[in-house]
């Protein structure tokens, strides 16, 4: 598919932004494509941290495992995409100057032949980038609006 970079502007400071960021286990309440996330055995932080990803975008389901591979604290998460699309992603925390964070999403994924393979990912680039710059708009929104009272 190639990449895929989007970024957005949030008011919050770096270690606000990681606390909403690093707990992966709600990242449902701002990935709209994020039905629920699962984890494989106990450990729910940090490198080597295993979970299961169902997600939806359209009538399209599917089903992940993921694996964080990288985790610097208030810096960085990267993930691999294992199971009908793989591929690689990552967050990467970047401190402005007034204050806020910008927050940076990349990523390479690849889908088998049986959606469509590289037609596929053609078609669902844009759509992909449609969903995943609405997600980190509701994640702007949800780490500006703080913790819930």
């Amino acid at each position: 598919m190639g990449s895929i970079e989007l970024s957005v502007d949030v008011a919050a400071d770096a270690r606000t932004t990681w606390a909403v960021l690093a707990d992966v286990g709600h990242h449902h309440r701002w990935m709209e494509d994020a039905v629920s996330i699962r984890f494989e055995g106990e450990q729910r932080r940090g490198e080597g941290t295993v979970f299961f990803a169902d997600t939806r975008v359209g009538p399209l389901r599917t089903t992940d495992r993921m694996i964080i591979t990288a985790w610097t604290d208030e810096r960085e998460m990267s993930v691999r995409h294992e199971g009908a699309v793989t591929g690689e992603g990552t967050f990467t925390l970047e401190p402005r100057a007034d204050g806020g964070t910008r927050v940076l999403w990349r990523e390479r994924l690849n889908f088998p032949w049986w959606f469509a393979g590289r037609l596929g990912e053609v078609v669902a680039k844009p759509i992909l980038v449609w969903v995943w710059r609405r997600n980190l708009t509701n994640l702007a929104r949800l780490v500006d609006a703080g913790p819930a009272e």
